[in-house]
């Protein structure tokens, strides 16, 4: 079987065009408990902040959640440019277990089918999960390449032009590891991220932030605007545990160069004070927002940092609407905006 990389195929940046974004609406109690209705009331303004900008593509479990989906979505005024699919999930983190898309040089789009554990096997059962991407696949009538390795979308960073960030102690940690697979390094990692996603170059980063409970996955930490120019996070209070991991992080991010040897251009982005939830410290973070056609979905906290993070996101992304999401809810199952969507590119 030939790689993607030997058929030509690219990984788009997320700020290319979209065909759609994908979602799976939340369902599972034990994500949210006692806030389910909290975090589908979120699911509603981000599903209204993207209409007219891209199709919205929403996985439910069954014919019954889909009328219920519908019903919530017709409450809060949502109409047209909106499809619901069975595609039953464990979960609603479709840009970990869903499809990463990929397109060809005539303008197709295939899917990359890569394997789904529960970061780590943490949270079993994964079983519809990791059928995810070759049902949506199916559904759009695309090429699937199914991967022999685990390798979760949140856990990765492209700038669409061959370079790559991640962080070693999520794509090297053994929890990661099928049977029979030998122990990860980062030179075998680095060759599968440039078979799949035509990584010609791989910048690694240290540890993520406090709460997250994927061992660090970079786009609550830093994200890439354009083919050049990153945010990072960064917490200024020494006593804060993130400090520490985020500033060294910074620090790398300053002496790196992308594929062609060109320096990132590095902005910090603010993070918001320590977010509890039921006594919860959850991982919040202004970096996990999504960029749609047009718009990015921000995920906001109701604090003062709120309107800092959105200052510095509208210089960086200025021709892009700004939708804050309010968060809390969202964060208590351990992710936001960018961990609940997954962009299908235009391709031809």
């Amino acid at each position: 079987m030939k790689t993607p990389r030997e058929l030509g195929l690219r990984w788009p940046a997320e700020w290319e065009p979209h065909r759609a974004t994908w979602l799976a609406w939340p369902h599972n109690h034990s994500t949210w408990p006692g806030h389910l209705k909290g975090a589908e009331q979120a699911f509603t303004r981000m599903v209204r902040a993207l209409q007219g900008a891209e199709e919205v593509c929403i996985s439910v479990q069954d014919e019954a959640h889909a009328d219920r989906v519908a019903g919530l979505l017709a409450e809060a005024g949502h109409s047209g440019g909106v499809s619901l699919h069975v595609i039953p999930t464990n979960d609603a983190w479709v840009r970990d277990h869903g499809p990463v898309f990929l397109t060809d040089a005539d303008g197709g789009v295939h899917a990359a089918d890569f394997r789904f554990d529960a970061w780590g096997k943490k949270y079993p059962p994964w079983d519809l999960d990791d059928a995810v991407p070759s049902r949506i696949a199916e559904l759009r009538e695309m090429p699937c390449h199914r991967a022999g390795f685990v390798l979760e979308g949140g856990s990765i960073e492209g700038n669409g032009a061959g370079t790559v960030l991640t962080t070693a102690s999520c794509l090297l940690n053994g929890n990661r590891r099928l049977p029979g697979e030998p122990p990860r390094s980062i030179e075998a990692m680095q060759e599968r991220l440039r078979e799949w996603l035509g990584a010609e170059c791989v910048l690694w980063l240290g540890d993520g932030i406090v709460g997250d409970d994927t061992d660090g996955h970079v786009d609550d930490i830093v994200r890439f605007v354009s083919e050049l120019v990153v945010v990072a996070t960064v917490e200024p209070d020494p006593a804060d545990p993130n400090h520490a991991p985020l500033a060294e992080n910074l620090d790398r991010l300053q002496r790196m160069r992308d594929a062609r040897g060109r320096p990132l251009d590095v902005v910090p982005l603010p993070m918001p004070p320590p977010i509890y939830v039921d006594g919860l410290r959850c991982p919040a973070s202004y970096a996990n927002f999504y960029l749609a056609n047009g718009v990015a979905l921000v995920p906001v906290f109701g604090v003062p940092s709120d309107e800092r993070a959105l200052a510095v996101l509208r210089e960086v992304l200025p021709d892009r609407r700004l939708a804050p999401i309010p968060a809390r809810d969202l964060v208590l199952g351990l992710g936001a905006c960018h961990c609940l969507t997954q962009q299908e590119p235009a391709g031809s």
